[in-house]
């Protein structure tokens, strides 16, 4: 199982309301629909625990993909997923993908 992790902010004139509406409409129902895709949840960033300031990032979302390479192989290239990344792209900024692990 990889453990996919995105995190980035929302361009500038991109209304947190409008965008988690997007999220809950579009981008999870589409995204969820994968088989691929065990696990998708997006999280808000809210506040640092320790430090002043604000967090790097607005947002941060957590995939399970049990099949990377069926994933970016079949998945990625398809209607399903580039409509939905086109959308986002529209909607964030330097998004950043990474792939994590455990450490166990």
């Amino acid at each position: 199982m990889v453990q996919l992790v995105l995190k980035y902010k929302l361009k500038t004139g991109v209304a947190k309301p409008d965008f988690e509406n997007w999220v809950k409409t579009t981008d999870y129902p589409k995204m969820r629909s994968l088989d691929r895709v065990k696990s998708f949840r997006t999280f808000r960033a809210e506040k640092l625990l320790i430090g002043e300031g604000s967090p790097s990032v607005e947002y941060i979302e957590l995939f399970e993909i049990p099949d990377l390479e069926g994933f970016t192989a079949e998945d990625m290239p398809g209607d399903l997923v580039q409509s939905v990344m086109g959308e986002f792209i529209g909607l964030v900024e330097a998004p950043e993908f990474i792939i994590v692990s455990e450490v166990e």
